[in-house]
């Protein structure tokens, strides 16, 4: 519902701020006052086509903001989720449109700088216009087909459907998938089965490179160091003989001093005796030394060609993984994948046969939802014709034909709302064929026509009522036709909000609210003005419209009998 509109600098008004309640409005004045101002900046805050035309002479630039009160479960909120604005469901909507003096204009919602394109969107999700040139909203062809399943009750079949569509396209891209996979695995194959036994005869290991690697390392240290202990050993081949040698040659000439006579106190025998002993230790220190030496050896002991093996396989591990183009590390799982895909190729084959199984089920429970769908709307569209036309005559368009086109749509167009193109049409004249709704000529007739369609809709589950602007939709009738519509504006305004700006004294009685337009001031001073009638206003305003210039106590008379009706 639109509670407010703030307009400022805009053609004739330099400053306006209407309150509006719900039900019918009614905006009368002169013509020329200025009443479709109004109506043109409204058009403004909800992203109609802007003309610098539209700027006040003098101003810089015009502004309007349209403030609405949606209902939480209004989809207008879900628009503006789509589009990335932020919004309280419990607060109000406020669009706000500027418009420069140059022809530039910026868009706002919730103070939130956004595209004409979007506030368009929001505005076409929240009011109708049906006018003298233009109707907005109820004749998209787009809306028609939501509109005859709540006309027909049929939200809960199209939910249904919808659901059916979407598990159909989802079952149709598992089968494309696994088509995609099955091919792409048999040409594959070979070559797969190539690469993996390459990994089933090196057999590689999470971590082995940098095992590989260190042992290496500790390999090539080892050959160095028993290199280094061999040539420690060499040092002391024969060492113990030429010293046990020397030892018995001291031992001889010790013996032969004392034969001579020199007694064991001599200085010859005690330093021959000394001498003896020495080399005795040292025999002693060089046989340890050699049982360690050998005892290192030992511990160095490895496979001779234990070092070779570690630097062929980690060259076989390296060179596979540059031929497959990845690291060492990651062969093991490379190995992994190359075994799943080859044994998919052999399970891909069972898996695909039932994925088509399930796309052809998927596929029949939609069509069958679908055609179930297509006959509610086949009755549902009669019963609306019936509707529509019940509507016309009163309405002075007793010549015009209405129908509902339900017509098929090929499988490949077939989508989540069904597989019919739904089309509301009207022949305008005996004898003329069906056509789409703006074949009808006369822009009053349009108007009578979309409140006529409108009026067959009301409170037939067409989802929430948005606002509805009727621009005269009374132009060219009078009398019983002027109070028919008046008569149904009332009961659309009933289920929703409705401004209609009208010369029929007829609609004018029947609103709840009632707005003079009218101009002030003279010369480059003239400005439009708004005035909210009272009971009594109202009385003397539809006196004015019934009686002309002069108003006449008759038209008083009839203007009360009027709002009394």
């Amino acid at each position: 519902m639109l509670i407010g509109l703030w307009i400022r600098d805009v053609v004739l008004i330099e400053a306006l701020d209407l309150s509006i309640g719900p039900g019918l409005t009614a905006l009368t004045g002169e013509t020329g006052a200025g009443k479709s101002i109004i109506l043109d900046a409204l058009g403004l805050a909800v992203g109609a086509r802007a003309d610098s035309g539209l700027v006040r002479r003098g101003a810089s630039q015009a502004v309007v903001s349209a403030v609405f009160a949606p209902a939480p479960g209004h989809p207008v909120w879900e628009l503006l989720e789509e589009k990335g604005l932020s919004y309280a469901r419990d607060e109000d909507l406020v669009l706000r449109r500027t418009l420069a003096a140059d022809g530039r204009s910026r868009a706002f919602v919730n103070d939130q700088a956004t595209g004409v394109g979007v506030l368009k969107e929001i505005g076409e999700a929240l009011l109708e216009v049906h006018g003298q040139h233009e109707t907005v909203g109820l004749l998209d062809a787009r809306t028609h087909r939501p509109m005859l399943d709540g006309f027909g009750g049929l939200q809960a079949l199209a939910g249904t459907v919808g659901e059916g569509w979407r598990a159909w396209r989802a079952a149709k891209d598992k089968v494309e998938a696994l088509r995609e996979t099955v091919a792409r695995a048999a040409a594959d194959v070979e070559e797969l089965s190539l690469r993996l036994a390459e990994l089933d005869r090196l057999d590689p290991r999470e971590g082995e490179e940098a095992d590989l690697a260190e042992e290496r390392a500790v390999l090539g240290a080892a050959e160095k160091a028993l290199g280094d202990i061999a040539g420690a050993r060499e040092v002391f081949d024969g060492l113990s003989g030429r010293v046990a040698g020397a030892v018995r040659a001291l031992d001889r000439a010790r013996e032969r001093a004392l034969a001579a006579g020199a007694g064991e106190g001599t200085a010859a025998v005690r330093r021959l005796t000394e001498a003896s002993a020495a080399l005795d230790r040292v025999l002693v220190e060089a046989h340890e030394a050699e049982a360690a030496i050998d005892s290192a050896a030992e511990a160095f002991e490895f496979e001779p060609d234990r070092l070779e093996k570690a630097e062929e396989r980690l060259f076989d591990l390296r060179g596979l993984a540059r031929k497959l183009g990845v690291s060492v590390e990651e062969l093991p799982l490379v190995r992994q994948r190359m075994a799943e895909r080859l044994r998919a190729v052999e399970t891909s084959e069972d898996d695909l046969k039932a994925a088509e199984a399930e796309l052809k089920a998927a596929r029949d429970a939609y069509l069958a939802a679908a055609a179930k769908l297509t006959a509610g709307r086949k009755a549902a569209g009669e019963a609306l014709a019936m509707a529509v036309m019940a509507e016309l005559g009163p309405l002075k368009l007793d010549k015009a034909r209405f129908r509902v086109a339900v017509e098929p749509l090929d499988e490949a167009r077939a989508g989540p709302a069904g597989v019919d193109r739904v089309a509301f049409e009207i022949s305008t004249n005996p004898g003329a064929p069906f056509g789409d709704l703006g074949a009808i000529a006369s822009g009053g007739e349009l108007a009578r026509f979309a409140l006529a369609l409108k009026a067959a809709l009301a409170g037939r589950g067409a989802g929430p009522q948005p606002l509805m602007i009727f621009d005269e939709v009374d132009q060219g009738v009078g009398g019983a036709v002027a109070d028919a519509v008046g008569l149904r504006l009332k009961r659309l305004a009933g289920q929703g909000q409705v401004l209609v700006v009208t010369h029929s004294p007829q609609v004018a009685a029947r609103a709840e609210a009632h707005w003079r337009i009218a101009k002030a001031g003279e010369g480059e001073r003239v400005r439009t003005v708004v005035e909210a009638l009272s009971a009594a206003d109202r009385e003397e305003e539809i006196a004015r419209m019934l009686a002309g210039a002069e108003v006449t106590d008759a038209a008083r008379a009839a203007a009360r009998a009027l709002m009394d009706a």
